[in-house]
């Protein structure tokens, strides 16, 4: 970041003495006024739920501008990395900073290809949970768990370490939740095969049997890379920010991601497209298409409690470029598997066109977003609804494990230490003879 020639002033009306404060600038996006000292020359804190206009760390990875409706990798527009790169370039390019050459690409594929089994033993820790666990709650103990088996690589202060754990959880991640979602099945595990790709290898871990192998259709394995690559990472969002709030304690990284997959499991994040199969399931059984009208007619009176999932961005204030890119990959996948007709995604047509025209939706700019789409293209592939927010957080995993590292390597780095408002009580003594 660079200096600006520019300061911000805090004044009071009170007459206590102005105060002057730093101000500096990324390369795009807003200037941030540096506040560091501000405790220490006012006794006071800041004041900002949520974090709406706090940027809490330097970061070269990702860019959301949210009025253009734009997101950048590494200064490289999603829609393009979409089109023309698969998932494991953009883990390099994420990692990284730059695209691989040919011969980088052919290095950094076979080294995630031949990571991918995991150790025999974490099959037995699996065996720990109920079957019907919530394939979220047995990812969050089998992530954190890979510190007991990996203990080699989890030196954070060495950076051969850092990129050694990161191929691992990249390598792995597949692995772990294609075990899931088998144990929930009572189906045997299916062990990774180094001849197929990435995602073509996901598949066939989730799909296939010991009597029976999967073919991986090309247009659903790249439908499932591009969800891949469009969620690889998102900036500052609550399960990065909670990596780098765990990582900055100075925990190994299998913990702080372990912590990251906790946090992504939570309804308003990871759990959103879950959310919006489930509305359109409901729609659907209340009569489907006839109903539409009415359902967003309740939408819009705040005392009927019913909510428009998958519309709507906290950061995007235009249209998501992924959802676009979504809905196109969804029309290709439903095409190919025969389900043009599928109910659900006509009904995601209707929200849709009656969200971009409706003055109520248009003002609030309330547009599809991401989660939208991806539920129907996932359900499509025959991904069960409870392993949605699973395949988010394999695909989140090298944006996790990037802002970590960076994090780590940044000279500025302290552990996270938020401050608050206190509104208790004050000091008072406990009753005597009580």
């Amino acid at each position: 970041m660079q200096l600006s020639d520019k300061k911000a002033t805090l004044s009071f009306s009170d007459g206590t003495p102005s105060v002057e404060f730093p101000i500096y600038q990324g390369t795009v996006g807003p200037d941030v006024i540096d506040i560091r000292k501000l405790y220490g020359e006012t006794n006071m804190f800041t004041y900002d739920p949520g974090f709406m206009a706090t940027a809490s760390c330097e970061s070269a990875i990702t860019y959301i501008d949210g009025e253009k409706g734009q997101l950048l990798y590494r200064g490289y527009p999603i829609e393009q990395l979409a089109l023309n790169c698969d998932f494991l370039d953009v883990c390099y390019l994420i990692l990284n900073g730059e695209l691989p050459n040919g011969d980088q690409k052919k290095e950094f594929d076979s080294l995630v290809t031949h990571h991918t089994m995991v150790h025999e033993q974490m099959q037995y820790f699996l065996r720990g949970f109920r079957r019907d666990a919530h394939p979220m709650a047995v990812l969050t103990g089998l992530v954190g768990a890979m510190s007991a088996f990996y203990h080699d690589s989890t030196d954070i202060n060495d950076p051969h370490h850092r990129h050694v754990s990161a191929i691992r959880l990249i390598a792995k991640m597949p692995t772990l939740v294609a075990m899931a979602y088998k144990y929930s099945k009572g189906e045997p595990f299916i062990y990774p095969r180094n001849d197929l790709s990435y995602t073509g290898n996901f598949l066939r871990m989730m799909f296939a049997t010991p009597c029976e192998d999967y073919e991986v259709n090309e247009v659903v394995e790249r439908a499932l890379d591009r969800i891949f690559i469009l969620h690889a990472d998102h900036e500052q969002n609550a399960s990065t920010s909670t990596v780098r709030l765990c990582g900055s304690s100075g925990t190994n990284p299998f913990a702080a991601i372990a912590a990251g997959v906790g946090c992504l499991w939570g309804p308003a994040h990871g759990g959103a497209n879950e959310a919006c199969l489930t509305m359109l399931e409901e729609i659907q059984a209340n009569g489907g298409l006839d109903y539409v009208g009415e359902f967003m007619e309740k939408v819009k009176d705040k005392s009927s409690g019913v909510r428009l999932m998958g519309f709507g961005h906290r950061v995007y204030k235009n249209y998501d470029p992924r959802a676009k890119l979504m809905q196109e990959t969804c029309k290709e996948v439903l095409s190919a598997l025969g389900l043009e007709n599928d109910p659900l995604f006509k009904l995601a047509m209707e929200l849709e066109r009656i969200a971009l025209e409706d003055e109520y939706f248009v003002e609030r700019k309330l547009y599809p977003n991401v989660d939208f789409y991806s539920g129907i293209v996932q359900r499509a592939i025959g991904i069960p609804t409870s392993l949605f927010t699973a395949i988010f957080a394999l695909a989140r995993t090298v944006g996790w494990i990037a802002q970590w590292s960076e994090m780590l390597s940044d000279p500025n780095y302290k552990i996270g230490r938020p401050r608050q408002l206190y509104t208790g009580e004050v000091e008072r003594d406990v009753p005597t003879g009580r």
